[in-house]
């Protein structure tokens, strides 16, 4: 509320070459700040960029990488990806696993209300991760996993080598969840201000939100006010939903993972194919959601994390669609995106990141990170 309008007024500063160049800054942000490995993680962003890529030239109106296929001259849906890629490709490797490491609950969960000791005990993580979390979740590349697990590795220092962190210690769990969900809010502050995606839940709504007609970016505080202080109404009604129906009903949602799996995920298969086949009303794109959902497990088979890949899949059209703006501007002088001040240093900060991140002192310590959350 505080923060989104006042970023909202910077985009009038931003060209075609800001605009790239701020895309690129994302990419290699999430790159970088992401776990995984990083040759790997890139080779996910160009794929995804190449995805994005398919259909209809906006500028000349040549179709480019569509096999002579009429029904992919406006593109590859974002909605057969994300199904197939995260959804149908997490069904098959559920159902690769032994039946016994598919059960959650092993007793019945009692005594969740948290009591004044562990109140005290938490209120200087929760404070301490909100502020981390809220930093992590506006800048490109941070977002809820990168929060919480720096925010326990924080807690985790602090309470020195003599804590009792992996012993029952609450600011083990109230740290990470504190960042996590401060994360999560604020990370939709670039998405509605500057319409780019921080991490993969905002690319899915930017996904959605251009499903429904609508252009994130600074006009939709203009155009769409209702939309966009709808939107920040309903945070604060759904974190008071989610107390109320999570902490006196959790026994009975727990209930639901004790249904087996080979009666959910016929259902779960059904629902992602009635919603890809409603949207495009094509049985193509529900044969193109099987496809991706193979592709998808492929990767996760060769350890490639699909999130940059969604990522480029989003932002590929609009660094396309920036880039030949600002070169159709200078008359094809490249130059454009070091003279100017804002474009320049966000490509540096982004050379630089890439400087760190081939650093092995900082690639061991990416890793430990990320292990010991």
């Amino acid at each position: 509320m505080l923060v989104g309008p006042s970023l909202a007024g910077l985009a009038r500063y931003f060209g075609a070459a800001e605009y790239f160049s701020l895309m690129a800054l994302g990419l290699v942000a999430a790159t970088v700040l992401a776990n995984g490995d990083l040759v790997k993680a890139l080779g996910m962003i160009f794929v995804g960029l190449l995805l994005g890529l398919v259909g209809t030239d906006i500028n000349t109106g040549a179709q480019r990488y569509t096999f002579g296929l009429n029904i992919l001259a406006d593109g590859l849906g974002f909605v057969p990806l994300a199904m197939g890629m995260f959804g149908l490709a997490e069904i098959v490797n559920n159902l690769g696993q032994p039946a016994e490491q598919r059960s959650l609950v092993a007793k019945r969960i009692t005594g969740l209300f948290p009591t004044m000791a562990d109140l005290k005990a938490s209120t200087g993580a929760v404070l301490r991760a909100t502020g981390l979390g809220s930093l992590l979740g506006v800048l490109p590349g941070g977002g809820p996993t990168l929060a919480a697990f720096s925010a326990y590795v924080l807690e985790k220092k602090l309470a020195g080598p003599n804590g009792t962190f992996g012993n029952g210690d609450i600011r083990g769990v109230a740290a990470p969840e504190a960042a996590n969900n401060a994360a999560a809010q604020t990370s939709f502050i670039p998405m509605l201000t500057l319409g780019l995606p921080s991490n993969a839940v905002m690319a899915l709504m930017i996904g959605a939100m251009t499903v429904h007609g609508i252009a994130p970016g600074p006009q939709v505080m203009t155009q769409n006010p209702k939309l966009f202080w709808g939107l920040i109404v309903s945070m604060w009604v759904g974190n008071l939903m989610l107390l109320v129906i999570n902490l006196p009903l959790v026994g009975l949602w727990v209930q639901l993972l004790k249904v087996p799996y080979r009666i959910l995920f016929p259902a779960i298969v059904l629902f992602c194919a009635t919603g890809v086949y409603v949207i495009g009303l094509s049985v193509f794109e529900v044969y193109l959601m099987a496809a991706f959902g193979l592709i998808g497990l492929a990767l996760s088979r060769c350890g490639c994390d699909p999130v940059p890949l969604l990522l480029g899949f989003i932002l590929g059209p609009m660094m396309e669609e920036n880039l030949r703006r600002a070169m159709l501007i200078t008359n094809g002088d490249p130059s454009i995106f070091f003279t100017r001040p804002l474009s320049a240093a966000f490509l540096a900060i982004a050379l630089g990141l890439v400087a760190l991140a081939l650093l092995p002192k900082l690639g061991r310590r990416r890793a430990e990170v990320f292990q010991e959350g």
